[in-house]
């Protein structure tokens, strides 16, 4: 049988397969993929059968018999982005993978770190944290007429002060996708180290570490690549690892060599720790394997038409302002229903089994107040969600909107 060609979407796609082998398609109408998505079932069985295989055989054991597939992630990891695989280190989510990063970086007194204005807040306090604790400064880059970080504002703030740029990829808070590429133009014509947060385009866009430039990514699994919670992976450029010393060393990070020495790992995986989640780890090689043998290109292009498909519907609903900004726009779809609250209209979805959450001031601080919002409604497409589904949702918003 020939791929099914779905209406409003530029490719053939077989979107049957992708709601058959995903479990909860027929359960829920998912659009918080950008919280946590829907499973498809290879990563459940990868997560189960390697479970069983530790309640019969015992974990350390059940690791031992699984090494070679959980070597793979890593592989599978680097792939998808374009690394090596010994710039690679699997954490336990991209907010920790963010901070063995940063808190890695020696900073001293007068050191400027630039970020965006739609910064992540979970990112935006280790920065106020650090620059406390050692008199670096934290500064916001204007926005340019679209919304997005301004590349030539960024370009005029360079000084030889610079010591990090540090940015979301896609901010929380809406469909907007940060010009990350012309950022890594910049930080490397500076020599400055580039640290992007790209929790929420792995999986969804193409990446390129190579293209984009950035020394240090930062990626989650239970976002876009499907995976489960609790998983994540940091990517560490090569010639950037041996100048990072992890907050932080254990048995796995550091070898003791001496009574009173040790030696730091030269790979990534220095940003580890020894104990990890080996069912929730295989779990990610198998969303990585299964993004990757869709072809990140051809489902990014699906989730595009899907949430252009859902801005324009929502456009045309009595009292609904549709509040994503940007050049280029991604699958997150941001808006808010005049006179209904955003925990409401999350509470009445959900009541029909329809499921979005909401962005509220403290997620992205800046931005929000630059536009004097204090929350939106957010709903994330994925490339399994059908033209069906965004009809319905509309209806749903339609039906709010109006009581």
């Amino acid at each position: 049988m020939s791929p099914r060609r779905e209406e409003g979407t530029d490719v053939a796609f077989d979107i049957s397969r992708a709601r058959s082998e995903t479990p909860g398609a027929d359960e829920v109408l998912h659009f918080n993929n950008a919280g946590s998505s829907l499973m498809p079932q290879s990563v459940l069985d990868a997560q189960i059968d390697h479970l069983r295989l530790e309640v019969r055989i015992g974990g350390y054991e059940a690791a031992a018999v699984a090494a070679d597939r959980v070597e793979r992630v890593y592989d599978a990891a680097a792939s998808i982005i374009g690394a090596q695989p010994d710039e690679i280190a699997v954490i336990e989510n991209a907010t920790r993978a963010w901070d063995m990063a940063f808190y890695s970086i020696p900073f001293q007194p007068g050191d400027r770190i630039l970020t965006a204005r739609a910064e992540y807040g979970s990112n935006y306090i280790a920065l106020l944290q650090v620059a406390a604790r050692t008199g670096a400064t934290v500064e916001p880059v204007p926005n340019d007429e679209h919304g997005q970080l301004s590349v030539a504002a960024l370009r005029e703030t360079i000084d030889d002060r610079v010591r990090l740029i540090a940015i979301t990829h896609v901010p929380t808070n809406g469909g907007l996708v940060n010009p990350a590429a012309e950022v890594g133009a910049v930080a490397r014509e500076a020599g400055v180290l580039y640290l992007l947060d790209a929790c929420q385009s792995v999986g969804q866009l193409p990446v390129d570490v190579e293209a984009i430039g950035c020394d240090m990514l930062s990626a989650t699994g239970r976002k876009y690549l499907r995976g489960p919670r609790g998983t994540g992976f940091l990517y560490v450029r090569r010639d950037v690892i041996p100048t990072l010393e992890p907050p932080f060393l254990d048995n796995h990070a550091a070898t003791w060599t001496a009574p009173d020495q040790y030696t730091v790992r030269d790979d990534a995986r220095r940003f580890e720790n020894w104990e990890t989640n080996y069912a929730a780890k295989l779990g990610l090689g198998a969303a990585l394997d299964y993004a990757s043998s869709w072809g990140i290109e051809v489902t990014w292009e699906r989730i595009k038409a899907l949430a252009e498909r859902l801005r324009a519907a929502l456009a045309d609903v009595p009292g609904v302002v549709v509040r994503d900004l940007g050049v280029e726009r991604c699958g997150i779809v941001t808006f808010t229903v005049g006179g209904v609250g955003g925990q409401v209209v999350k509470e009445r979805l959900a009541a029909q089994s329809i499921n979005v959450t909401v962005s509220r001031t403290p997620s992205t601080r800046l931005d929000m107040e630059d536009r004097g919002l204090s929350e939106v409604v957010r709903a994330s497409v994925h490339y399994f969600n059908s033209e069906a589904e965004v009809d319905r949702f509309v209806e749903a918003i339609d039906g709010l909107s109006r009581s």
